[in-house]
């Protein structure tokens, strides 16, 4: 029953009817002078949708003139009933249930209503900025209805529903329903074996074959003829790894290699297959403008969704540029099924229909997503067996060049300890008993009873005495390194005053400190009951020794060298803060190298092998302890060792 003076209705119809309803719809477009939007339900077919949309038809006309919205949504009843016939009759789904189906249906013209549907449908393609603002411009267009097209309209609708025209659909339905049923099995049936026959032979080559080329081409080949396809093509996205042999299936020479441009687009056709020669070839054709990583039909590649097209016209009415392009390559009907490839997107496997709209079934559905996934498996077999064959082109090379390059530091490596053996062995037995003479003689001399010497012949023999000293302190510091180095330096463990060692070493070097006008200072923050320490007492003196030294040599005139001792933990904390001339932080790294100093200016200036600073790290870590530093240039340095008690028994360098 019509429930309003302007036609709008609200029922339950067969679909049959519904369909009639929306060609109606359609040809009232064709009269409308102005531009006039025309969409239906295949215009979802490139997205996601949710299952409330899954389940509706709708025929949309929008105009300046006329507008009008028919909506359908499937009964319960009737869903049912789909999936029943789905299960059972496949093959013949679309024709059989085009007379089963019943939907809840709706025809409205008020453009307040109207207008609330398309904003639904910019909602769908908020992420499609040229699909969005087509549907927003036809929303604000939105009219009441011309009297005369309203009219005509419904002159259209009573032709319609004239009972001969109700006769004829009840007779088809009849005719339909009782003659064709068991056909419809049989043919399902037919069709499901051969599939499977099909699914077995790509499954077989597959497992067979590691040809990647061949392989696709032989697949698409196989699956256009079962399908009865006008093409069938294979479309890689950028950016995928896995090489392919661009190939057609026509008996023709394969095309010249891509130009590498085309890595800078969406994609490319690298594998087609035609049913004759009038059909166009699209290999190598790349949709370099309309398709992006931002269409709507990305998202739903991605999730792994086959993209079912039975008319580009309808699906594509709100993109001109894909539309052309499609127009221009001859396709009319298209099923894509993603090609995922390690969880990514790698390409598309296309069936086209050239002249004509085509209704894809399930079955025709599920075969294509079922030979893209063998073909992803190929893709990865593909990939292993290259990556194996590249790995083993360059082992033996890698290998080869890995021993060379071991047996050469192996060489050397013993070179220098041979050279480093003879050396020092050269420093005991030759340098050593020689040094001796030369600093007893001339401290001797220097107190020499008989006789006066003049300033100067005093001066030669202090020289030479302290030259002898520096050079025995060098030797004895390069012997102690090495027997560190060698694991066999043994601490001699004992207890001990921390204060009194503290005490000694400053008592030692404060000469040294007033002849460089350097202030040298002690902070003992020793608690009394604290005081006595078990470590091996000459090693810890040597360590104060080594850092005080070295504090007061690169401190300038004027400055100051502070020792602080304290106790935390049970573990002796050692600190020597000075005024000097600090370390940069790119050379803090190297301050513990043997033979490393300062930067060039500062080795001409200051004296030393830089031992001390290798010597002292090498001694703290034989008490498994350690020394961390802190130093800014122009501002000072802060050496600080943590030593922990040591156990009363022998320790040496390798336990």
């Amino acid at each position: 029953m019509l429930s309003s003076p302007d036609l709008s209705f609200s029922q339950n119809l067969p679909l049959v009817v519904f369909n009639q309803l929306g060609e109606l719809l359609q040809q009232m477009a064709q009269s409308v002078e102005n531009s006039v939007l025309v969409l239906t339900e295949a215009v979802l077919a490139r997205i996601v949708i949710s299952e409330e949309w899954q389940s509706q038809r709708f025929t949309l006309v929008v105009s300046e003139q006329f507008s009008a919205l028919l909506l359908g949504t499937l009964t319960q009843e009737a869903q049912e009933a789909e999936e029943n016939l789905h299960s059972a009759l496949s093959t013949q789904h679309s024709a059989l249930s085009t007379f089963n189906s019943a939907l809840n249906t709706r025809l409205t013209f008020h453009s307040e209503a109207i207008a609330a549907f398309v904003g639904n449908l910019k909602n769908l393609f908020a992420n499609d900025s040229e699909t969005y603002q087509n549907l927003d411009y036809y929303s604000q267009i939105l009219r009441p209805n011309d009297a005369t097209l309203q009219s005509q309209f419904t002159l259209l609708l009573l032709k319609y529903l004239l009972p001969a025209k109700n006769q004829a659909v009840t007779e088809s339905l009849n005719t339909s329903q009782s003659g064709n049923a068991c056909q419809a099995i049989e043919i399902a049936l037919q069709k499901q074996i051969s599939q499977e026959r099909l699914l077995n032979q790509v499954t077989t080559q597959i497992r067979k074959s590691l040809d990647l080329p061949v392989i696709m081409a032989t697949a698409i080949a196989q699956v256009r003829e079962f399908l009865k396809l006008d093409r069938l093509v294979i479309y890689k996205f950028e950016g995928s790894r896995v090489n392919t042999q661009n190939s057609t299936a026509n008996g023709q020479s394969p095309s010249p290699p891509l130009i590498p441009d085309w890595q800078k687009y969406g994609g490319c056709i690298v594998y087609e297959v035609r049913a004759t020669d009038e059909i166009p070839s699209v290999l190598h054709s790349q949709e370099t403008t309309c398709f992006t990583r931002h269409s709507p039909c990305w998202d739903k590649y991605r999730q792994g969704f086959t993209l079912v097209v039975e008319d580009v016209e309808k699906t594509y009415a709100l993109e001109e540029c894909l539309l052309n392009f499609l127009r221009a390559n001859r396709v009319r009907a298209k099923l894509a099924a993603p090609i995922m490839f390690e969880e990514k997107l790698w390409g598309l496997l296309i069936a086209h229909q050239c002249d004509a709209p085509r209704q894809w079934n399930d079955n025709e559905r599920n075969l294509l997503s079922s030979i893209a996934e063998q073909l992803a498996i190929a893709i990865h077999q593909s990939e292993l067996m290259r990556s194996l064959t590249q790995e083993k082109q360059t082992l033996e090379q890698r290998v080869l060049e890995r021993t060379m390059a071991l047996r050469d530091a192996l060489l050397a490596a013993e070179a220098a300890s041979r050279l480093r053996n003879e050396f020092l062995a050269t420093i005991s037995h030759e340098l050593l008993t020689p040094l001796t003479y030369v600093i007893g003689m001339s401290s001797t001399l220097l107190r020499w009873p008989i006789g006066e010497l003049s300033q100067r012949q005093r001066d030669y023999l202090q020289t030479i005495h302290d030259s002898g000293e520096h050079l025995l302190e060098m030797i004895n510091d390069i012997l102690d390194l090495s027997q560190i180095e060698a694991g066999k330096t043994v601490l001699n463990i004992n207890e001990f005053s921390l204060a009194k060692i503290a005490e000694s070493a400053i008592s030692a070097l404060i000469d040294k400190a007033n002849n460089q006008q350097v202030t040298l200072k002690l902070d003992l923050q020793i608690d009394p009951r604290r005081d006595i320490f078990s470590a091996d007492a000459e090693r810890i003196e040597q360590i104060l020794w080594n850092l005080l030294t070295n504090a007061i040599k690169f401190t300038p005139e004027g400055g100051s060298v502070t020792l602080r001792i304290w106790v935390e933990d049970n573990t002796a904390v050692f600190q020597v803060e000075d005024t000097g001339i600090g370390i940069s932080e790119e050379q803090l790294p190297l301050m513990f190298e043997k033979f490393q100093q300062l930067d060039t200016p500062y080795r001409r200036r200051y004296e030393g092998t830089g031992l001390g600073l290798a010597l002292t790290k090498q001694l703290v870590e034989l008490h498994r302890g350690r020394i961390e530093v802190e130093s800014t240039v122009g501002i000072g340095s802060i050496f600080t060792v943590w030593i922990p008690p040591q156990s009363a028994k022998v320790l040496s360098a390798e336990s």
